[in-house]
C-alpha cells in the first residue's frame, strides 16, 4: 500500500473501499480503451464485479456522484481515482530479490503505465549479480540502504526467500519504507506505521482447489445425496482455510 491510500484511509475512506478502487480503475481503462465516455454505475459494477449501491457508497468517499441519467465520465472518474491512489505520481520501486519471479516482475511493462518505475534490482547470488535485466543491471543486495536513499526509493517488493526475507525487512524499514509488497511466504513483522501487502499465489490456488473439490462433492452427492469427502477437508482442515482467506 503507497503512502496515499494510507492517509485515504485516514481521512475516513475506508480500507475495503480502498482496496476495490484498483479495481474500478481497471474496469474504467477499459471502457475508455474501447472509446466509451460515459458509464452507468449499474454497468461499472457490473464490470468491477461488485453491486451497484456498494459502487455508488464507494465513489462518493472521493466526492463522485455522477450524473442522473447520464452516468459517470468514464475519463475524469480515471483521474480522481487515479490521484486518490497516488497514481498521478511517479513511484519508485526495488525489487530485492531476482529469481525468476523477480525476474518477471521487472519484466512486466504495466508498471510504468500505472505509476511506478522500477528503480532498482537487488539480489545476495553474486550469480545473478550483474544481469541485465529489463534495462537494469541488478546489484548487490549490500547496496540496499544507499540505492533507498539515492534513488528516492519509495516502495519495495521483497521477492526473495522465505528464510531472508524477514531480513530484508527489516532493513528497508530502517532506511524508511513505509510500503512493502512481500511475495515471500512468510508473515512479515513490521513497526507501526508500516504498510505491508502480502501476495501468496500457493494460498489463492488452494482457495481455488478448496472450491472446486466442494463443487465436485455437490456433483456427486446431487440433493439429498452424499460423497465421500476427499483428503485435506476434515476435522480441523475447516480452521486452517479459515485462516488461509483471513491472512
Amino acid at each position: 500500500m503507497t503512502r496515499q491510500t494510507s492517509q485515504a484511509r485516514d481521512r475516513g475512506i475506508p480500507e475495503a473501499t480502498v482496496a476495490r478502487l484498483p479495481v474500478y480503475l481497471r474496469a474504467l481503462n477499459g471502457l475508455a480503451e474501447r472509446g466509451i465516455a460515459t458509464v452507468s454505475s449499474e454497468d461499472l459494477a457490473a464490470s468491477a464485479g461488485v453491486n451497484s449501491a456498494k459502487l455508488r457508497k464507494d465513489l462518493s468517499h472521493l466526492g463522485s456522484y455522477g450524473t442522473r441519467g447520464v452516468g459517470y465520465d468514464v475519463d475524469y472518474l480515471i483521474y480522481q481515482i487515479s490521484r486518490e491512489l497516488g497514481l498521478t505520481q511517479d513511484w519508485a520501486v526495488a525489487i530485492v530479490g531476482v529469481g525468476n519471479l523477480g525476474r518477471a516482475l521487472a519484466n512486466y511493462g504495466g508498471f510504468a503505465s500505472r505509476g511506478f518505475r522500477i528503480a532498482s534490482l537487488l539480489d545476495a547470488d553474486p550469480e545473478v549479480v550483474g544481469d541485465r535485466i529489463a534495462g537494469l543491471t541488478v546489484e548487490h543486495i549490500d547496496k540496499l540502504e544507499s540505492v533507498i536513499r539515492e534513488r528516492d526509493v519509495s516502495i519495495v517488493v521483497i521477492a526473495t526467500p522465505a528464510t531472508s526475507a524477514q531480513e530484508v525487512c527489516e532493513r528497508v524499514t530502517r532506511a524508511g519504507i513505509t510500503s512493502i509488497l512481500n511475495f515471500a511466504p512468510v508473515v512479515l513483522t513490521v513497526p507501526d506505521g508500516v504498510d505491508v501487502r502480502k501476495v501468496d499465489l500457493s494460498i489463492e490456488l488452494q482457495i481455488l482447489a478448496f472450491h472446486e473439490q466442494r463443487k465436485a462433492v455437490g456433483a456427486a452427492g446431487g440433493p439429498g445425496g452424499s460423497a465421500q469427502v476427499g483428503p485435506g477437508i476434515g476435522p480441523g482442515a475447516g480452521n486452517e482455510w479459515a485462516e488461509a482467506v483471513e491472512a
